[in-house]
Order: structure tokens, then C-alpha cells, then sequence
């Protein structure tokens, strides 16, 4: 009889091995990642409410498989608080859709972006602190840091309004759980270099060209995106 139990338990423990592998297997990787040759736009607009104070609001459009397919659009908004000349805080939401995608249809994700950024010159050395409350649909939660450095650059032409180059490179991190199947905690970095041209005093345009490499179980994949940023800037009419 003990003999028996014991072959029980051990094929209880085996079979329960390999449901949790295979659960591990089928977990879908993360639905943002793009594919082959993609396509970013993005539109900001950011209205001053105090000198201190902005209301930030950003739309985004994303294409990949050689921009023939609409993956992924979201919509944030949030509130920039200006604590130092040098350093910005800014809460924000997210709602994230995934059109077409078998294992997600939708993301809330709740972020907390902090920007150190200083002049020096024609230079402008910044970094970007991200961090992201994962709430995908149909998924557990997950949390990921985002450390962006990067490096602004005025371009010394005879104009009135300066075109800037703009380098960086950013890091991606899943401390614990991750929502979607990764190759380690070091999930995805992203390489991007454009230029930022501004139109108006209040408008700009930024076409850049951005290397995603994503971190998937089989290994390292990359991808290469071209994308297009709009900023428009409001001001408040002082009395």
C-alpha cells in the first residue's frame, strides 16, 4: 500500500510538472513588441495650467509586418509637475488596445515618468525614469522600470528656429512576475536617433528612426521602426 502511494504522489508531482511547463510555454509574448518593419506616429499635446503645472495628453498609432498591419493604439494623460528646473514628475494612465490579438484584447497600466534633462550649451543630456504598473487583460499583473539616456543636440545652422538631433537608448527590467513570456528580466532595449524640427513656436515635428530588440524565450529578435512625433504646445493667454 505504501509502495502505491508513493507511485501515486510521483505521478501527481510529474503530471503537475507538465501542465506548468506547458502553461509556461503557451504564455504569449508581450503584444506591443512590433514586427518586422514598423511604423510609429505619435501626437502630444501638452496646455500649460500653471508656471509649474502642464496637462499632458498623447495619442499613438503603431503598423508593423512591413506597415501593413495596425497592431496597437493607446491613448495616456496626466498631470507634469515641474519640481526643479532640471527635474519633471509626471503620473499618468494608460489604455492600451490590441486589435486582432488572440491573447490580449486590452492594457490599463498606471505610469510614473520621472525626466532629469540640463543645458549645456548646445547640448542637452537627459534621462528618463519609467515606471509601469502592467494591468493586461486576461493576464496577472506585472511591474517593469524603463531607463531611457539620451542626449539633445542643437544643430548650429543659421535659422530661426534650430533643428535638434536627439539620441538614446533605452533599457527595459521586470524585477519579478512578468505579464508576458520573456527570455529573462532584461526584457527589450530600444536604440532611437532622430531629428526634432520645430515648425512654429508651439509645434514640432520629429521623424526618428528606432532598433527594438526584444528579449523573447528563443532569444534575441530586432526589429527596425520608423516613426514620426508631434508636439503641440498650448499656452495659457495671461491677463
Amino acid at each position: 500500500m505504501a509502495i502505491n502511494i508513493r507511485r501515486v504522489i510521483l505521478f501527481a508531482v510529474l503530471c503537475c510538472c507538465m501542465v506548468t511547463g506547458r502553461a509556461q510555454a503557451q504564455q504569449p509574448e508581450d503584444p506591443e513588441d512590433d514586427k518586422k518593419l514598423g511604423l510609429w506616429l505619435d501626437q502630444g499635446i501638452s496646455s500649460g495650467l500653471t508656471p509649474s503645472k502642464s496637462l499632458e495628453i498623447e495619442f499613438y498609432e503603431r503598423y508593423d509586418e512591413a506597415i501593413s498591419n495596425f497592431y496597437e493604439y493607446f491613448v495616456q494623460g496626466g498631470i507634469a509637475f515641474r519640481v526643479r528646473p532640471w527635474l519633471t514628475v509626471t503620473p499618468l494612465y494608460r489604455y492600451q488596445r490590441f486589435p486582432g490579438n488572440p491573447t490580449v484584447a486590452y492594457e490599463n497600466r498606471l505610469l510614473l515618468n520621472v525626466t532629469m534633462a540640463t543645458s549645456r550649451g548646445a547640448w542637452r543630456p537627459n534621462l528618463r525614469i519609467m515606471i509601469e504598473g502592467r494591468l493586461p487583460d486576461s493576464r496577472p499583473a506585472s511591474a517593469r522600470f524603463r531607463f531611457r539616456p539620451g542626449v539633445d543636440y542643437t544643430l548650429p545652422l543659421r535659422v530661426k528656429r534650430r533643428p535638434a538631433l536627439v539620441v538614446s537608448n533605452e533599457f527595459f527590467v521586470v524585477p519579478g512576475t512578468n505579464s508576458f513570456a520573456a527570455g529573462g528580466s532584461f526584457t527589450q532595449n530600444r536604440f532611437q536617433v532622430g531629428v526634432r524640427l520645430p515648425i512654429t513656436d508651439s509645434f514640432s515635428i520629429r521623424p526618428y528612426y528606432l532598433l527594438q530588440s526584444v528579449n523573447l524565450p528563443t532569444g534575441w529578435e530586432s526589429n527596425e521602426i520608423i516613426g514620426i512625433s508631434m508636439a503641440i504646445k498650448v499656452h495659457n493667454k495671461t491677463k
